[in-house]
This record gives C-alpha cells, structure tokens and sequence, in this order.
C-alpha cells in the first residue's frame, strides 16, 4: 500500500499507465493473474495485457476487463486521481471542482463520481448486532422555493413538500447502513431491520410511533429516547450515532452538492456511507480500498435511467 496524503503525491506516484496498470494488477489479483472470463490462474502475458491458458477459453484480456474502467477513454491516472477525490473528502466532491482539478469536462466528471460511486456501494454488508440504533430523515427541498413550472400540484389548497425518506440503521459507535425508502411505514422499517440487524440486539429509537411494533417483537429489545419530552439519553442509551451521520449527510448534500434528484440519492448515501464506515483508515488505504471493490460496470444509460 502507498499512503497518499496530497493529490499531488498521487500524481507523483502514477507517473504514466504502465505504473497505473501494474499498481491495480496487484489490487485485483495481488500478484496472480486470473482470465475474467472462466477464472483460470497465469495466463500469458501479452504485449497489451494477458491471453487464457485454457485451451477452450483462450481469449484475450487486460486488467480492466470487467472493471468500471473497461472501455473508458478516461486514462487510469485520471482515474486514480478521481477516486482519491471522493474518498478522501469528508463531504465529498462536486462534479466541477473534479472537473477543474482532473482537467476534464463537468460531464466526464459527473459521470466518473458516480461510478466511483458505485464502487463505493457495499454489496454485502454484515449484519448489525448488540447495539443498533435506526432513525429516518427526509432529503429534498420545499416546493415553494421550485420554479412554478416544477412545482407538484397542490392538494386540497394546500401545496406539497414531498422530500425523499431515507432509513438509517447504525451499530452505536460502529458502521452504518442507509436505505432509500419511496415511504415512510412500519412495514418498510421491519424489512429494514429484518435484513441488517441481527436478533437479540437491542433497538435504539426515538420516540416516533412507527417504531411502537418493537416493544412487541421478542427478537429484540426496544429502548425509546423520547425527544419532544427533552430525553436524549436513556439508561446510557441515546440516537447521536445515527444523528451525527446525518448531519454529516446533510451538510454534504447542502454544501458541496446543491441538490441531489430522488434517483441518485442511493448512490450519494453510499459514498457517505463508505468514508463514514472507513473513518479510522489512513486516505491510502481507503484508495487502495476502493480499488478491490471495482469489479462491474455501470454504463452512463443505465445511470441516466434510459
């Protein structure tokens, strides 16, 4: 591992694509190469990347077949730099600010966050136990402040601000899961804690009564803090873990991104997620991270929603 701790000191390193490529061959394979295609280990090494060993496979391929970096025209320095951007920024980065500093377009930019964005996105995350904490906040702006072409239409006189639910369920002092909801209902943060949260732990939540059903649930013990009578801890229980999360969440998409639509937002909440869970690791580290995790592609229609 290399411990980045400028964008500078990333450049110097990544002198050219030869050093890019070797770096992430080692990232991927850690020193034995496999085919993507059927898996099998030392293939030939060829002039522009590897051939199979394996008579019946027998293909051709690089070390970014079947990474978010196949087929890109974006070098793998620019890459690198990119991902070292969002990891390493607390709050994150905005499109033109990486646009300025890769020297590229917003649009190229745009598109090269979100998937670093996605690999970012943990597929597999462990489930939460003993102390776990949930809470829900909204993400969005007023319909009064929209232009009046973009407003909702109002129902019964009165005008809408729908904002887009997000769930939050963290272990408390520990890693945090964030779920985009389409609605905020019992039966939503049942799923949600079915999935992630491990029985027998014991459920954190304020005083709202969409959380009533955990009193009855034998799987877990249920503990309210309830805010509007001035409680915030409970018998050494409190919701600070998740709260700062979405401070941290907010100050991010108000601050650095402006507004975020309802179809990216996951992506924006696992980025967050992902610094968050990664807090006591050095910038290298988290690079080097990220890099492990880039297998996949994401095309810019499937992004866009097309």
């Amino acid at each position: 591992m290399t411990n980045f701790n400028t964008l500078a000191q990333l450049f110097d390193y990544f002198k050219n694509e030869e050093i890019c490529k070797e770096y992430l061959e080692q990232q991927r394979w850690g020193g034995t190469p496999a085919c993507p295609f059927c898996g099998v280990i030392n293939p030939y090494r060829t002039n522009r990347g590897f051939k199979c060993s394996e008579k019946t496979c027998h293909k051709k391929f690089s070390v970014t077949v079947g990474l978010v970096y196949e087929n890109s025209k974006v070098p793998l320095r620019t890459w690198f730099a990119a991902i070292y951007l969002c990891t390493s920024s607390k709050k994150g980065i905005s499109s033109l600010q990486a646009g300025r500093q890769l020297g590229v377009t917003q649009k190229t930019a745009w598109f090269l966050l979100h998937r670093v964005r996605e690999m970012l996105k943990n597929n597999a995350p462990k489930m939460l136990v003993k102390e776990v904490q949930i809470d829900e906040t909204y993400v969005g702006g007023l319909e009064r402040n929209k232009h009046a072409s973009k407003r909702r239409p109002k129902v019964g006189g009165k005008g809408r601000d729908i904002k887009t639910p997000v769930f939050g369920i963290i272990e408390t002092g520990g890693k945090v899961i964030v779920k985009v909801s389409p609605l905020v209902a019992k039966s939503t943060a049942r799923a949600v804690i079915a999935q992630h949260v491990a029985k027998n732990s014991t459920m954190v939540t304020d005083g709202f009564s969409m959380y009533a059903f955990l009193k009855n649930d034998s799987e877990f013990t249920h503990v309210t803090v309830d805010h509007k009578s001035g409680q915030y801890v409970n018998g050494g229980f409190h919701t600070n873990s998740i709260e700062n999360f979405w401070s941290l969440l907010k100050r991010g998409i108000i601050g650095i991104f402006h507004q975020v639509s309802p179809w990216h937002l996951q992506r924006y909440c696992d980025e967050f997620a992902a610094r968050f869970n990664s807090r006591d690791l050095k910038d290298g580290a988290r690079f080097d991270l990220t890099l492990q995790n880039s297998i996949g592609r994401l095309k810019y229609n499937t992004l866009i929603g097309k």
